[in-house]
Formats: C-alpha cells, structure tokens, sequence
C-alpha cells in the first residue's frame, strides 16, 4: 500500500518542530498550512455483514443513519470541509477497502462508527478507540469482533497476507504505523467522549487502544467510535430513536468541529 512519506522540513519554528515531535501536527506541514479539509465518514459494516445484531436492530443500519447525519452537519455547518463516505447505502464494503477509500482521497481525518455488544445485558456506554495495543487482552474480543469482517471477503487469507482477526499473534505486526498521527487521534477521540459525557449526557467507557485493522492502515488520525451496545435494551432504544441518533451525531460533529479549531489554531 502507498503511503505518504513525511518531507523535510529546513527551517521551521521551535513551536512546530515540538508540536511534530508529540505527534501532534503531521511532519511535511508547517502549523500553519495544516487545515482540516476532507475527512472521511466510514459507517461499520453493511451488506452482508449486519455487525451485531440486537432484539430490535442492527448494527450497521444504525451506523449508517449516523454516518450520513453526520455527514449533513458537516456539509451544511462546515461548507470549506469535504466529506467522503466509506458507503452511503447498505452496501458491503471490504475492511482494506475502507482505509484505502480513505488514502486514496487524502483525507485529514477518518472516522469509523459502530455499535457494540457484549454477553452482559446491563453494560452501556459509549467508547471511543484509537490505534494502540494499550490493554490489548482486556479489549481484545471487541478487536475480534470488529475485525472479523475480513473472514466473509473472497480470497482473504491472500488479501490480508494470512492475518487471523481471532489469533493475538497477528497483531504483533500492528505496531510503528499508526505513531505518527496518534496524538492527533486521542485528540480528537478525548473531545468525542467529553462531548458525549457532558452535552449528550451519555455513560462514557472512556478513550482505549486497540489494534483495529481499519486504523492501523490509514495514513491519516484515525478513530473508532462504539456509540452504544445493542446487547442492552434500554440502550438500543435509545440509538434506534430518532432524538438519539440527533443528539450522537451531534455530539460527533461538535467533537469534529473543536478539533478543527484547535490544529488550525496554531
């Protein structure tokens, strides 16, 4: 896969060079030129692939209605700001194909939606993941989960070089690719759970890593966002209500804009 390579830089400020060093601004960009202009909005699965499934819906419906709300408070509340959709209808779209429609477009930001699930009916709560292998074991069947769409694409084994979505010793090659841009993902990933704790008034599971195959290959700050678990009812209802996806997508576009405003700032 093609990536951009970061350019040399000859003369440029103590502030940025430090601001580079964090992670924070992309090298081959003084501060100043760095602006969010295109960003792309992947809504987890699709087609074949329903995600997870609750009593009353499924996950990649609900991603999807949120995708593209989000997508409208963009284009109408931030006209200069390009969005682009992994899927606008109920489509299957390959996981590689996901980052790829994001490199190939040159994207300043990815952001992935998805609706989680666990055996336990009672958990709720929205979290919000960047690249990282930080406390893989404890969030490791979430990552299976996510990353198992690759097992329902042809010729996966050869597309995805032998990577096993179920086995921990696949993701030890997930490691350096995400470094430099992951300052700028917690960023933006801290702002989506402050906004979902304090304005939509929502449980916030907090910020995690994880070794998210969709992550690990954008070249761009990357997030997953779990808005909700299907697994439990109340919590269902709420993400399948039409209030509830309003005041998540909100809360998304918000995070979105403050994010926007800080590394423009500089």
């Amino acid at each position: 896969m093609e990536r951009r390579r970061p350019k040399n830089i000859l003369i440029i400020s103590l502030l940025t060079l430090s601001l580079i060093f964090t992670g924070f601004i992309p090298t081959g960009k003084r501060a100043s030129e760095y602006k969010l202009r295109r960003i792309v909005i992947d809504a987890g699965h699709g087609g074949r692939d329903p995600g997870t499934v609750g009593k009353i819906s499924r996950e990649k419906d609900i991603a999807l209605a949120l995708a593209l709300q989000l997508g409208k408070y963009i284009n109408d509340l931030l006209p200069e700001v390009e969005v682009i959709y992994t899927r606008k209808t109920d489509t299957f779209i390959e996981l590689k194909e996901r980052a790829n429609i994001a490199n190939r477009n040159k994207a300043d930001l990815f952001i992935s939606i998805h609706c989680n699930a666990t055996s336990g009916s009672q958990v709720y709560g929205t979290e919000t993941f960047v690249m990282g292998n930080k406390n893989f074991n404890a969030n490791f069947e979430i990552v299976k989960r996510e990353n198992a769409v690759i097992l329902l694409e042809d010729d996966y084994e050869e597309n995805y070089e032998g990577f096993d979505p179920s086995s921990p010793e696949s993701y030890m090659m997930f490691n350096l690719m995400q470094k430099a841009y992951f300052a700028n993902s917690l960023s933006l990933a801290e702002k989506i759970e402050s906004d979902f704790k304090t304005r939509v008034n929502r449980y916030s599971r907090g910020v995690k890593q994880a070794p998210f195959y969709v992550l690990w290959t954008t070249s761009m700050p990357s997030v997953l966002v779990e808005v909700g678990f299907l697994s439990n009812q109340n919590e269902e209802r709420y993400l399948n209500s039409k209030d509830g996806q309003t005041y998540i997508a909100s809360g998304l576009f918000r995070a979105i804009k403050a994010y926007k405003e800080e590394i423009e700032s500089f």
